[in-house]
């Protein structure tokens, strides 16, 4: 054995190098000597290894920067091209809706109006998504008027409503609420949007919001099937939709909005969950109130 250690000239020269001028100046024995041989071996194995792994390491995170800047570049593309084709759409279907002697002119352009608005929403959420997993998602609160953030959220989801039958109606008894305007009308939209989608035609869609000194709580409820209770924390998460095609529901949608919600929420310091509503879904979210 100790011959066979003395045969790798290479790794006995590592071996002295390793050791330092005293290596061999004391009396040492033979076992000594193997020992000492060995751990010499064993250290460069060792660092020759911790070499492989951080130059692994290095190519794995290169590697995830090029994936977050193709990311970053396609979110770009999604977003910021596409929203001026989408706006061309909206203008074109505003010019329909100016002509007030067609019904069918202004049925095409609010339906046009509808789907465009639907589509800049999951735009925006995908942005904001991205935002958030960079840690850009910063609200910039202000003292908005709550009643009337509510009623423009469901002026916007008024046609799908109708086309429905379903009624939006709302119930506000808190008159301001210091938030982001954009992300928390955004909020009720996408909330709203979600409702509407489950809701079964001839039922309501309703919007309350109440409070105290410490909190606001805001709640949508429809009378759908509602959510499982096991799935009631998964909803939140990006790209996962609920197949209720067993209770005789196909629940359509991209698996975005939700997943908006919750970032937008808590970025704003609050939480947001899902409740039976007997029969329905109510889901709710709790905000902390400035000071």
């Amino acid at each position: 054995m100790f011959l066979t250690a003395l045969r790798d000239l290479d790794s006995f020269d590592s071996a002295l190098r390793a050791g330092g001028d005293d290596f061999l100046t004391k009396p040492f024995r033979p076992t000594e000597l193997l020992l000492r041989v060995q751990a010499a071996l064993r250290l460069r194995r060792a660092n020759a290894s911790n070499r492989e792994y951080v130059e692994l390491v290095r190519r794995q995170r290169d590697d995830l920067m090029r994936l977050q800047l193709q990311k970053e570049r396609l979110m770009g593309f999604v977003v910021h091209d596409l929203k001026n084709p989408v706006s061309n759409i909206d203008l074109q279907a505003q010019l329909l809706l100016r002509d007030r002697d067609s019904a069918a002119a202004q049925a095409i352009g609010g339906s046009i109006r509808d789907e465009v608005r639907s589509l800049l929403r999951l735009l925006l959420n995908l942005l904001d998504i991205s935002k958030s997993e960079e840690g850009k998602l910063v609200p910039v609160p202000a003292s908005v008027d709550l009643p009337q953030l509510v009623r423009d959220a469901c002026d916007a989801l008024e046609v799908r409503a109708r086309a429905k039958n379903i009624a939006l109606n709302s119930s506000i008894d808190v008159s301001t609420l210091n938030v982001d305007a954009d992300l928390f009308r955004r909020i009720i939209e996408n909330l709203l949007e979600n409702a509407l989608r489950h809701a079964p035609g001839d039922t309501a869609v309703h919007v309350s919001a109440s409070g105290d000194a410490r909190e606001t709580e805001l709640r949508v409820s429809d009378s759908g099937l509602g959510v499982p209770r096991e799935l009631r924390e998964a909803i939140f998460e990006r790209f996962v939709q609920v197949d209720t095609q067993d209770r005789g529901v196909t629940r359509s949608g991209r698996g975005l909005g939700l997943a908006f919600c919750r970032l937008a929420v808590e970025a704003h310091g609050g939480r947001i969950w899902v409740e039976d509503a007997e029969p329905g879904a109510v889901f709710c979210l709790r905000l902390p109130n400035a000071g």
